[in-house]
């Protein structure tokens, strides 16, 4: 196997016992950290040198519905009311199996250029076995680590989701691809009876998986209750967004295990309601991050990562001089939170924080460069925020497990002009379905 050394960075492991940041080597031994240490020495290994460059963990995308790639910008004047109406309405089952495949190609390959190692692939459109499996091979063809999320298109509350489905990708599709694990993409308590609901949370719990569900505003539905009681909320459940949580619920849900993740850009631009950072603060806990959708906002974590910090400042700072009458002497929110928020808790939302998220001996070789030489981050006196301040343009290089898929500024695929094509022809046509006063085609 393969045996690399990267020398010369600044390395923020995101481990709890570590500092902050430090000068360290990295051995890499196939598809797994060996070693990180001052000065590794090694007879056997390629040595890279990352001076003047940051090491971080992958940054983890942990809710993106990748499937709309090809509707990049279309609905970026949406609501959430619009959002639905158009795509949902008058979009999703236009969809053959070669949009689902090129659109999962292109998205997963943009992630990893902005520095994404890890995607959680909220799939809820797979119409077919054959939707399914192109959305597969597109993640697998980009060289992504990823949870695919097999959902549907909306459903009537009382139908269940297609355990066949869940089972036949279990057994090939999903299993045959070392980077690749699955999840559960469910209508959840919101939109499911109450039978349906314990009955799909049931289904994910006897095959250990990770089940996720949307929440945004509104009061609960009898479905929650019926989950809770059935005692299914644990650490296995995701809940998205979860804007607008009654307080007991939130604190409940935090003690049972139950991840968040927030994706703040959309949140805040269609309407979904305030991003639930703040209220897991106040419970010790922390969100995940996504970016949602590439059809209304930019596929950058990072992005993500910054507004949800600067959003919560601003409640806070707010919250501070209505109490106070002054201006707070510190920060309620640090950038190494937000970095965290989009690594760490990333992998935890996921089911993968025995994998990934952290710089650490026997986790998964999954990291990014970022070059801190770069005239909009030198001199780069503050590692941590100096990451979390990168542009695509500053993510020099990107591991998955072991493997370069992009070094020197550079994409490692080829063919990407043709991949292009492909994705601008189908979004063009699949936009046609949409009321021409909201199409963009």
């Amino acid at each position: 196997m393969s045996r690399t050394v990267l020398r010369g960075a600044q390395v923020v492991t995101m481990a709890p016992d570590r500092p902050d940041a430090e000068h360290l080597d990295i051995l890499i031994d196939g598809d797994r950290i060996a070693a990180i240490g001052e000065d590794i020495k090694t007879s056997d290994a390629e040595v890279v040198d990352f001076g003047g460059r940051i090491l971080i963990p992958g940054l983890v995308n942990a809710h993106l519905h990748t499937w709309q790639s090809a509707l990049r910008s279309a609905g970026a004047d949406w609501t959430l009311m619009e959002y639905l109406t158009h795509l949902h309405g008058e979009c999703v089952g236009r969809y053959t199996p070669a949009d689902m495949h090129i659109s999962n190609l292109v998205g997963a390959l943009n992630q990893i250029n902005c520095g994404t190692t890890t995607l959680g692939d909220w799939c809820h459109n797979a119409l077919s076995p054959e939707h399914a499996d192109a959305a597969v091979e597109g993640l697998a063809q980009a060289g992504i680590r990823a949870v695919f999320l097999h959902g549907t298109p909306y459903r009537s509350p009382e139908t269940s989701h297609p355990l066949a489905e869940i089972d036949r990708l279990l057994d090939g599709p999903v299993r045959d691809h070392a980077l690749l694990t699955l999840g559960m993409a469910l209508q959840g308590p919101q939109y499911s009876s109450p039978e349906t609901a314990v009955a799909d949370f049931r289904a994910g719990a006897d095959r250990g998986l990770v089940v996720s569900m949307h929440q945004s505003g509104g009061e609960l539905s009898p479905g929650w209750e019926a989950v809770r009681a059935s005692g299914l909320f644990g650490p296995l459940t995701n809940v998205v967004h979860g804007a607008d949580l009654p307080n007991a619920w939130t604190e409940m849900l935090v003690e049972a295990g139950v991840t968040f993740t927030a994706t703040p850009e959309n949140e805040l631009g269609q309407g979904h309601g305030t991003p639930v950072t703040g209220a897991l603060l106040r419970l010790g806990s922390a969100p995940s991050l996504g970016t949602d959708i590439d059809t209304a906002v930019p596929g950058s974590l990072l992005t993500a990562a910054r507004i949800a910090l600067a959003h919560q400042r601003s409640l806070d700072h707010a919250q501070y001089r209505e109490t106070t009458g002054m201006h707070a002497n510190s920060a309620s929110v640090t950038a190494k939170q937000a970095l965290a928020w989009a690594t760490v808790g990333g992998a935890r939302a996921l089911g993968l924080a025995d994998r990934v998220g952290r710089i650490q001996v026997g986790m998964q070789a999954d990291l990014v460069a970022v070059d801190a030489r770069a005239l909009n981050l030198w001199p780069a006196h503050d590692p941590v925020a100096t990451a979390l301040h990168a542009d695509i343009a500053n993510i020099e290089a990107v591991m998955i497990a072991g493997n370069w898929r992009k070094r020197d500024h550079a994409l490692l695929a080829p063919g990407i002009d043709d991949l292009k094509d492909q994705l601008r022809d189908s979004g063009q046509r699949l936009l046609r379905s949409i009321s021409p006063a909201h199409s963009h085609a």
